[in-house]
């Protein structure tokens, strides 16, 4: 299993920090704010590799939650890139299950398609929610 940690606070040359952010890219709080702080995501852009970090919406641009299906297509859009960069290594952390207030049973499902994608680091709540169920 391909684990990222818990709680990054520094990355590898290679590595880049994925998080959750909203539509219209404040990135005041959670992992965003650590992005920011951190691994050079920038505000006003909500989608999309910025320094060493991925933002992935999981709100909108009034800050509300996102419903799953448009998680989901932002998840399929960093599938796409991920599959395209094989020389970075995406850490992926527990989107969506801090301030949107999605669960670990919500959003693991989105990132199952990650499993054969050796440059993407899943939290461990995410391989544990894999192993428990059969796809």
């Amino acid at each position: 299993m391909r684990i990222s940690g818990g709680n990054i606070q520094e990355l590898s040359e290679n590595e880049v920090f994925v998080f959750g952010s909203n539509e219209a890219g404040i990135h005041g709080a959670g992992a965003a704010k650590l992005a920011v702080d951190k691994f050079g995501a920038e505000y006003g852009k909500s989608f999309g590799l910025q320094g060493k970090s991925f933002a992935i919406p999981t709100k909108d641009k009034n800050i509300e939650t996102l419903p799953l299906y448009k998680i989901n297509h932002y998840v399929k859009l960093f599938e796409q890139f991920a599959r395209s960069r094989s020389e970075l290594k995406f850490l992926v952390t527990e989107i969506g299950c801090g301030l949107a207030g999605y669960t670990i049973d919500d959003i693991a499902p989105l990132f199952y398609n990650f499993v054969g994608i050796e440059n993407v680091y899943l939290p461990k709540s995410f391989w544990e929610f894999f192993e428990y169920r059969s796809y």
